[in-house]
């Protein structure tokens, strides 16, 4: 789990020391991926090393680095722990597993070759399980996510990449307790492949897309209030509609498969923090034929999302009462859902969606010719 106040922490990567870093970390953990499916690997083998290297300018000890090996037990003992990397134009998030000061013996089949071909040398090294794109080649958005995170030893201001990245890596709490590598919506959402592996497939053709997307059809804050996955998923399949909307012939199910794992995505990441705050006797439903506390849940489909917002009158009252536009959630959006749901089911039953059913869908869903649902739903808060 992560809590509001689990410490995650923030470094940089100098793009003039190697060009390609975080491509190389990546092509390592695709590459023990690849083997892992291949069943030439474990589970264990799954992960690759980042490095803090060391200035050569700087002679004193590494700062805050009790915080960072506090960091390391928290994640060891199963607590989610985020490594935020950037180079100021594009920023990820990594899982943590585990730091070292050294690496041991065969540890090098785990890290990039140009760390040994360029004698760098490194205060501490990251094992990283995962690592998730979050903004690309886009400087103000790199700015909105991390004023997200809060910098613990720079009274809590949120950070800031204009004088705010000193003393390396950072230290920062995010009051939003958000998991991005939750085992649950990774399976719903990926099909179970790493985020790595989910983010090169998707190509770099999204972030001009989601550029777009922010720029020309949200807005700069409604599309930061998004989560980065549902961000992914708008521009993935708004990018399929345009480069398919003239060919008649062509199945649009992955269009509204897209759209459908934004609103998830969404929908989800709001519910975990509205859902322990309710009484206990609204949060009870019955899942597949079992009563389940649904705070204990952390991903449901889209007609659990229905039945959730809309399937105990108590419970819609208490929902929409903690959100800002939370009464449209549970209302005018619950039927919404209910109705999309046919659409994207049939595309998921190898039932073909055809341009006219995608096109009406996709108006809807981001806001051509009428209001976007999405763009209400990234209207949808905590009071």
């Amino acid at each position: 789990m992560t809590t509001a106040s689990t410490r995650h922490l923030v470094t940089v990567w100098n793009p003039s020391i190697a060009a390609n870093a975080m491509d190389d970390h990546l092509f390592v953990l695709r590459t023990w991926s690849d083997r892992h499916d291949d069943g030439k690997a474990d589970d264990d083998a799954l992960y690759v090393w980042w490095g803090k290297v060391k200035s050569p300018n700087r002679q004193q000890p590494m700062a805050h680095l009790a915080d960072v090996r506090a960091a390391a037990e928290v994640a060891r003992a199963g607590t989610e722990v985020q490594l935020y990397i950037t180079d100021y134009r594009a920023l990820y998030v990594a899982e943590v597993l585990d730091v070292a000061s050294e690496l041991g013996r065969g540890e090098e089949q785990h890290v990039p070759a140009y760390y040994a071909q360029g004698d760098m040398r490194c205060d501490l090294w990251f094992k990283l399980g995962d690592i998730r794109r979050l903004v690309t080649d886009d400087t103000l958005q790199v700015v909105e996510e991390l004023k997200k995170l809060s910098n613990v030893h720079y009274n809590d201001r949120p950070v800031s990449i204009y004088g705010g990245m000193v003393d390396l890596p950072l230290v920062v709490t995010r009051a939003d307790d958000r998991r991005f590598f939750d085992a649950d919506e990774r399976e719903a959402l990926t099909d179970g492949a790493l985020w790595a592996e989910f983010d090169a497939e998707a190509g770099a053709g999204i972030a001009a897309m989601e550029r777009e997307l922010r720029e020309n059809r949200f807005g700069e804050s409604l599309w930061s209030a998004l989560e980065p996955g549902a961000r992914t998923f708008v521009a993935t399949g708004e990018r399929l509609y345009r480069e398919h909307r003239l060919d008649p012939s062509f199945d649009f199910a992955p269009v509204v498969g897209s759209f459908s794992k934004a609103i998830e995505v969404q929908v989800n990441a709001l519910l975990r923090r509205v859902l322990p705050a309710l009484p206990r006797e609204v949060r009870l439903m019955n899942v597949d034929g079992r009563t389940e506390d649904l705070a204990e849940r952390t991903q449901f489909g889209l007609q659990q999302l229905v039945n959730v917002l809309a399937g105990d009158q108590r419970r819609s009252v208490a929902i929409s009462r903690a959100l800002e536009n939370g009464a449209w959630l549970t209302d005018s959006f619950a039927v919404v859902l209910d109705q999309f749901r046919h659409v994207r089911n049939a595309g998921t039953h190898e039932c073909v969606v055809d341009r006219k059913a995608a096109t009406l869908w996709r108006n809807q869903m981001i806001g051509v010719g009428c209001a976007g649902h999405l763009v209400e739903l990234a209207k949808v808060r905590l009071r």
